[in-house]
């Protein structure tokens, strides 16, 4: 992506931002570690550590990066021009994202494979045996990893259109497709039986249950939730224009994560 270029909106960037903020733990992990975790009393830690933690940090890559105008790594260089070290903090962060790439892009061949299930009619004969289905799916490496293929096809050629005809157009139709979803899946679980017991079990406080190791989960929780620390906030936010306000933005994106 050329360094000119610029989010023609904050609702892209935000979304965007969102996009790289929300992950799948948040679906299939989060609730259950935070039940196991003291509940509500987990969820309050999470959300405090959000606050006092993880926007001021998100905050502070949104300065780097627009004040620099660069990429993390090159970021880190011009902040601070005579050091060796800080340029390291950029490089780590490229290598936790090529890390998470790594199996998100598994995740995501599986995605896809779902997808083509239900496109054929697969999940409503009534008789699939979903627990089949997945082993079958992740023990055949010609659709895994042909799946797979496919997604990362997908995902280099919106990062090859740009900031403003990739990353930003494609966030503006998925994202909103995301919570719908999300919604989607939140009325159908609250349909199921004992709904109101997982209900009670996710949110329900017992502040016996927070230890070091969970506070800890919550603020790696928090941390992974807001992509900081991985080079993407440096990044996009360097494509930012010099008057947007970047508290609003950060604010709109601990919402939207939350």
């Amino acid at each position: 992506m050329k360094e000119t270029q610029q989010w023609t909106s904050k609702i892209g960037f935000v979304l965007a931002a969102a996009g790289a903020a929300v992950g799948l733990g948040a679906i299939w992990k989060f609730p259950y570690v935070a039940g196991n975790g003291g509940g509500g009393a987990f969820f309050l830690v999470f959300l405090l550590l959000t606050l006092f933690i993880g926007m001021p940090l998100l905050l502070a890559e949104f300065v780097i990066g627009r004040s620099t105008q660069k990429e993390a790594v090159t970021a880190y260089k011009v902040l601070v021009p005579n050091s060796k070290l800080y340029p390291w903090i950029g490089r780590m962060g490229v290598v936790t994202c090529f890390s998470v790439l790594s199996f998100y892009s598994v995740v995501g061949g599986w995605i896809l494979l779902y997808l083509y299930y239900s496109v054929t009619g697969s999940f409503w004969n009534g008789v699939v045996d979903y627990g089949q289905l997945f082993a079958e799916t992740i023990s055949n490496p010609v659709s895994a990893i042909g799946a797979q293929f496919v997604f990362m096809l997908c995902t280099i050629f919106v990062v090859s259109k740009g900031v403003e005809k990739g990353i930003e157009k494609a966030s503006k139709y998925m994202m909103p497709l995301l919570f719908v979803l999300f919604i989607a899946i939140i009325i159908r679980a609250l349909t199921l039986d004992g709904a109101m017991a997982g209900v009670e079990f996710f949110l329900k406080p017992d502040f016996s249950k927070l230890t070091a190791d969970t506070i800890l989960y919550a603020m790696g929780q928090s941390f992974f939730s807001l992509t900081v620390g991985a080079s993407v906030m440096v990044t996009y936010s360097s494509y930012l224009k010099k008057e947007e306000h970047l508290a609003k933005s950060a604010t709109s994106i601990v919402s939207l994560t939350v």
